[in-house]
């Protein structure tokens, strides 16, 4: 009976002292990016003028946010796989393994930004609520996918490149900082958008130049022969990115019923974007762990996945703990700063913990899950492995964190 978990603690062991400068690469990203989404929370919440007067916009935000996540932690878990592989080299040639892969990003985060605004209207009118036009959506939504697109996009590779450098592993590190970068530059990108919609006219302008240019680049993106790479990518990605999108819109519509408690306690919209990276962040770590060790053969597929990865699953608990725990923390001393009224140091620091373990419960099933399912139905693990954990973690990172509130009695 006892065997199998000394077994996988003397497992976990090994991982530790085989490579202690990537576990704590990634304990240290992992706390990057809580601390940068405690920026996104503050940030939202300063953006309460700008949700009054565009309604409907809210619903578009918590898609928005997590699509940079999902394009660019694939594109940060397919560089992954090539240091691994040895065949990441950064140059400025578009038809490069990299360069395919940026392009392929690029592509996906425009085409995406569309369909997402298109959605983010029909949720609107199917739950009767009042909104702004779809070409005001449009054009916030591309707006901001392009110009967070940019910034994220320059964070990924860098940090690939240095974890190339210094010889980390990229799977550990790549998640939480992409998704961390995405979620900080996406709600100030999106407010540049909202400034572009002053006027109808040149709305609607705007709007059919942002759909023409999806459209362009996705036609370019099939014909160009330089790009076959690239056009596996987005052939492979598009679909799942798409459903990634549909699900993370019915997250907010979550936390929307349960919005009185959020209203009570200010400070748990101050947690929301966190606590949502953090657990979709856990998953796809697994995920892009579990991805590159399928792609280098030492890891068989299985149905039994304490078997087949309980070191990789261990890691993720580990990691869990210390950063929901200073996650609590943080977000009530973030709360207090900005003068939030918070339910008490003590119930954020349980709500945060408890939810955290549901959530990373679910990052495990899901990370592990999405890699090797993919990996058995053929196609790339690295192009649907990170979307659909972040994507799920963030619906049921939220079912977790509103279980944990209705628990603490805080309703």
């Amino acid at each position: 009976m006892l065997r199998f978990p000394r077994r996988v603690g003397a497992r976990f062991v090994a991982l530790l002292r085989t490579d202690p400068a990537g576990v704590r690469a990634g304990f240290i990203a992992l706390l990057i990016s809580s601390f940068g989404d405690l920026i996104a929370g503050v940030t939202l919440a300063g953006l309460d003028k700008t949700l009054k007067n565009l309604p409907g916009l809210v619903i578009l935000i918590p898609a928005a946010i997590g699509m940079r996540g999902n394009v660019f932690g694939a594109l940060g878990s397919r560089l992954g796989t090539m240091i691994h592989t040895g065949t990441f080299r950064v140059s400025r040639r578009l038809d490069t393994q990299v360069g395919q892969n940026i392009a392929a990003a690029l592509v996906l985060s425009l085409s995406t930004s569309v369909v997402l605004a298109v959605l983010a209207k029909t949720v609107a009118s199917v739950f009767g609520q009042t909104s702004i036009s779809i070409g005001e959506f449009v054009v916030i939504s591309v707006i901001g996918a392009v110009l967070s697109s940019l910034v994220v996009l320059l964070i990924t590779v860098g940090v690939a490149a240095f974890c190339a450098t210094r010889n980390l592993d990229l799977d550990n590190v790549a998640a939480p900082i992409v998704t961390a970068a995405g979620d900080v530059a996406t709600l100030p990108s999106l407010f540049v958008g909202t400034l572009l919609i002053k006027s109808h006219g040149v709305t609607a302008v705007i709007g059919v130049l942002c759909i023409a240019a999806a459209v362009l680049a996705l036609a370019w993106t099939w014909r160009e022969r330089t790009l076959d790479v690239g056009r596996r990518i987005v052939k492979e990605s598009l679909p799942i990115l798409l459903v990634a999108g549909a699900i993370d819109l019915f997250a907010g519509v979550t936390i929307e019923h349960r919005l009185d408690s959020f209203l009570a306690f200010p400070a748990l919209f101050v947690l929301v974007p966190s606590f949502l990276e953090d657990s979709g962040a856990l998953g796809s770590i697994l995920a892009a762990r579990i991805s590159t060790k399928l792609h280098l053969g030492t890891l068989e597929p299985s149905r039994a996945p304490w078997r087949a990865a309980s070191e990789d699953i261990l890691l993720v608990y580990v990691y869990a703990v210390p950063v929901f725990l200073l996650l609590g923390l943080s977000s009530d001393i973030a709360a207090a700063i900005t003068g939030y009224r918070s339910p008490g140091t003590l119930n954020m620091v349980l709500v945060s913990l408890v939810g955290g373990f549901f959530a990373t419960t679910g990052a495990v099933i899901v990370g592990y899950y999405a890699a090797v399912a993919t990996n058995r139905l053929g196609l790339d693990p690295d192009n649907h492995g990170i979307p659909i954990v972040t994507s799920s973690l963030d619906l049921l990172g939220t079912f977790s964190l509103i279980l944990a509130i209705v628990i603490l009695g805080l309703t």
